[in-house]
């Protein structure tokens, strides 16, 4: 309806753009010259096919989706709001004849067309171009048109048509022409105003996005972002607690923490050292800064040089320096070069107790003290978190949080310094004299506690990345070896506890002794039939003399007394230790069982054999042997840690008796006469057994070993030799009785032990 009504309104004195003008060639279409004929009106409809057949027309799809034209009432004829039939246009005046300004065109003609049958379909908006077979030369025209802007026009187009409207004959409603048409049409989507509409919602969401994050950055997530930001430029640096020191039974000081510094360099900063200073220019930057530490720290300028220049925020300079030589390294002002705290553990006496104490390396405690007690010295470090700059530095004004370290603990062993010094450097001088692989000493007292545990060769603590792997360890715990003699103590004791015999029973000691399948026994000198009372068998150490007496007693009560001495079992020392070996009686056969009752078939360590002395000392009662004496308590005070275990073995009458059958050993007629230590009654044993040697699986050397204690009646001190392969003699008492006599002397007048005066009974030794 919309189509018919615009095609009706049209302005006088203008031809309607839908049709053909007069002298001007349309595109697309061949204009037939104008004849004199064409005047008639009846030919005019005749020929007029182009209007029925033009498919252009009919298929133009932008002409049938103008949604826009359809549902616009305001544009519409009055016919088309009140729902009545297009009133069709009066006759113009003056029709059949000529329009004016076409003279080739006459008014019948013109009224012919105008009640020629329309089809809307076909026809195009007023002010367009009609549709060509070819659509190239409608298209700059419907192009122009479309680039106007409404919003430009609107308010002209308005008042135009306004005008129209009220002219009287014009071509507005109730005129002539028909309802007029607009110049641009409806809008349609897609155009000017419909984009910035668009756009403009587009604005609006953008700016509500952002203005939502706003809120939510500043209202709801601003505690978690300042949060976040604050632990961005914010460090944390450990603050390392103070290692807990290591003191002697006297309280001097064996293993301690010394401050020390690491000096870094932020490398990018070097090169502005005295750059605006007047200085020759080898006193600049990353070259005077290298020659200036290199004279402070002793190092080669090359490779100061090496550390400082480049790129890096963060580079050691050198580690492990005293903190005079940093206060010498500040003094110098070089911009970059920082100090980090360190602390270096050391160890003053160097060697002494040096493999009782440990060592520590990069990776914390390695063995020792050091490693067992390690929870107790380390304490628990603290932390400093600060805010930092861009260029690393603290910032003054910033938050900063620190946790304050605990130190450690203070340990104080059982060890005394003088006499573990004592003790290793007569060890050195004696593996040095008899040419021997290994020795090691213990000293106790009868409460368990270890005076001395010393070996050579040893090495420093301060260095040990410079000593031999097999020096690093504690021998006097891990080394194990068949004790000989030594055990035969086990055997006395056992035999009189178990009322076999008494110290003064006869024995016959013939030169052998044949146990058939088990083997021939024999003494370590040849010697003819012997007629020795026990106390003699032990005075001498006869082997045979043992086996007849041992013999009385079963193989599981013979267990029985070695396993209650300590033997198969460790110590429980609190080091790393072994437990030696030692079979149970269903593996012993003939021969073993035999030998364990003079040392043989079995092993020990050198702790568990002076334990077993020890035990003799304190009365037949067992204390667990300690090294840890105290540790600091909360108060700063060191707090004594408890006794040891104790386990009665035997009976304090046996012990006693045991004690003065040791005193023979050292007596006239014993093997070790010679070890006498003036005003004082000493009691021991004297040991020479053959080495066992894995790598050939077969004996292969000896171990000398002398174990005793005094004042025998009242004994305070024992200490235990073993000299391990010595290649220029091999006996007891004359490879290992020397130390002992010099190392029990010595700790007697140094521990203040006096002499207790009383006379050592006369004990027979033969029988005739």
């Amino acid at each position: 309806m919309r189509g018919d009504a615009a095609q009706a309104r049209q302005q006088p004195g203008r031809q309607p753009s839908g049709r053909p003008q007069p002298g001007r060639q349309q595109p697309g279409r061949q204009q037939p010259a104008r004849q004199p004929a064409a005047r008639k009106t009846e030919p005019a409809r005749k020929t007029e096919p182009a209007r029925k057949t033009e498919p252009a027309r009919k298929t133009e799809p932008a002409r049938k989706t103008e949604p826009a034209r359809k549902t616009e009432p305001a544009r519409r004829t009055g016919a088309a709001r009140t729902g009545e039939p297009a009133r069709k246009p009066a006759p113009r005046r003056g029709a059949g004849k000529p329009v004016p300004g076409n003279p080739t065109r006459t008014g019948a003609s013109a009224k012919a067309r105008q009640l020629a049958p329309r089809n809307p379909a076909a026809r195009k908006p007023v002010g367009r171009k009609p549709v060509s077979r070819k659509p190239a030369p409608r298209k700059p025209v419907r192009k122009a048109a479309r680039t106007l802007t409404r919003s430009a026009l609107g308010p002209a187009v308005r008042t135009a048509r306004t005008q129209a409207r009220r002219r009287p004959g014009g071509r507005g409603p109730g005129g002539p022409g028909g309802p007029r048409r607009p110049l641009l049409g409806p809008p349609r989507a897609g155009e000017p105003d419909t984009r910035l509409r668009w756009v403009a919602a587009a604005v609006v969401l953008v700016f509500v996005v952002f203005a939502g994050r706003l809120v939510q950055l500043q209202a709801f997530d601003a505690d978690e972002l300042s949060a976040e930001a604050l632990q961005n430029r914010s460090t944390t640096r450990s603050l390392p607690a103070h290692r807990g020191d290591i003191v002697d039974t006297n309280g001097s000081v064996l293993a301690t923490t010394m401050e020390r510094r690491n000096i870094t360099v932020d490398q990018t900063l070097v090169p502005e050292y005295q750059a605006k200073a007047k200085v020759p220019e080898d006193e600049k930057g990353v070259i005077g800064a290298s020659r200036a530490l290199a004279d402070v720290l002793d190092l080669p300028v090359k490779d100061v040089a090496q550390r400082l220049a480049g790129n890096k925020r963060f580079n050691y300079v050198t580690k492990d320096v005293e903190p005079t030589v940093w206060r010498d390294v500040s003094a110098l002002k070089i911009p970059g070069i920082f100090s980090e705290q360190a602390s270096r553990r050391n160890y003053p006496a160097g060697t002494v107790a040096a493999n009782v104490l440990g060592y520590m390396n990069t990776e914390g405690a390695a063995a020792g003290i050091e490693k067992s007690q390690d929870s107790l010295l380390s304490g628990t470090d603290g932390t400093v978190t600060y805010e930092r700059g861009s260029g690393g530095q603290q910032i003054a004004t910033g938050l900063t949080t620190q946790t304050d370290p605990v130190d450690g603990k203070d340990v104080q062993l059982t060890i005394d310094r003088d006499l573990q010094w004592k003790a290793q450097d007569a060890l050195a001088a004696t593996v040095k004299e008899f040419d021997a692989a290994s020795a090691t000493l213990v000293a106790m007292n009868k409460k368990g506690e270890i005076l001395a545990l010393a070996e050579a060769p040893t090495y420093n603590a301060n260095t040990p990345n410079k000593a031999d792997p097999d020096n690093l360890g504690n021998r006097a715990l891990t080394q194990v070896f068949e004790p000989g003699s030594t055990s035969k103590v086990i055997t006395a004791a056992a035999a009189i506890e178990e009322g076999v015999v008494k110290p003064s029973s006869r024995i016959t000691v013939p030169g052998l002794l044949d146990r058939g399948a088990a083997g021939v026994i024999r003494d370590s000198e040849a010697h003819g039939t012997e007629k020795l009372t026990f106390a003699g068998v032990l005075a001498k150490s006869s082997n045979i003399g043992t086996v007849k007496v041992g013999e009385k007693m079963s193989s599981q009560t013979m267990y029985d007394y070695l396993t209650k001495f300590g033997l198969g079992s460790k110590t429980g020392v609190g080091l790393a230790e072994s437990a030696g070996i030692l079979g149970t009686p269903d593996e012993w056969d003939g021969r073993t069982r035999l030998n364990v009752m003079f040392g043989q078939g079995l092993s020990v360590t050198a702790l568990q054999s002076a334990d077993v002395f020890a035990t003799i000392a304190n009365d037949g009662v067992r204390v667990q042997p300690k090294l840890v004496k105290a540790v600091t308590g909360a108060d700063g005070k060191l707090e004594p840690e408890p006794e040891g275990k104790k386990t009665r073995v035997v009976s304090a009458r046996t012990a006693r008796q045991v004690r003065l059958m040791m005193e023979s050993v050292v007596g006239e007629g014993g093997t070790a006469s010679n070890l006498k230590i003036p005003g004082y009654r000493i009691a021991g044993k004297t040991g020479t057994a053959q080495a066992y040697d894995d790598e050939c699986g077969c004996y292969s050397g000896y171990t000398a070993s002398f174990v005793g204690m005094a004042p025998a009646d009242d004994p305070e001190l024992v200490v235990a030799v073993f000299v391990q392969q010595p290649k220029k003699a091999h006996y007891g008492g004359t490879v290992a009785g020397p130390v002992f006599q010099q190392i029990m002397s010595y700790g007697l007048t140094s521990l203040g032990i006096e002499p207790t005066g009383t006379k050592k009974p006369d004990v027979a030794l033969e029988w005739s």
